[in-house]
């Protein structure tokens, strides 16, 4: 989706609120994960554990990301 912004492409005002929900639904369950890691990892001294976490959140995010455009894909294909 970053791409075609970046490119100039042109949306409708519902598109730019999606985008803009989507965001910040993950941007809040990052913020989450990120408290709960910081309260874990409080007064420890293991750093692999945080990045390990770290990790998982990032493929987390990877994942569900793939899994909306392979449904956006098919959705388009029943379309066409």
């Amino acid at each position: 989706m970053v791409k075609p912004l970046r490119e100039g492409a042109t949306y409708a005002h519902r598109d730019i609120i999606d985008i803009l929900a989507e965001f910040s639904c993950f941007k809040d369950r990052v913020a989450k994960k990120f408290r709960d890691l910081a309260k874990e990892l409080e007064g420890k001294a293991n750093e692999h554990e945080f990045w390990v976490n770290l990790y998982l959140i990032a493929s987390d995010h990877t994942e569900e990301t793939m899994g909306k455009r392979q449904r956006q894909d098919l959705g388009i294909q029943k379309i066409s």
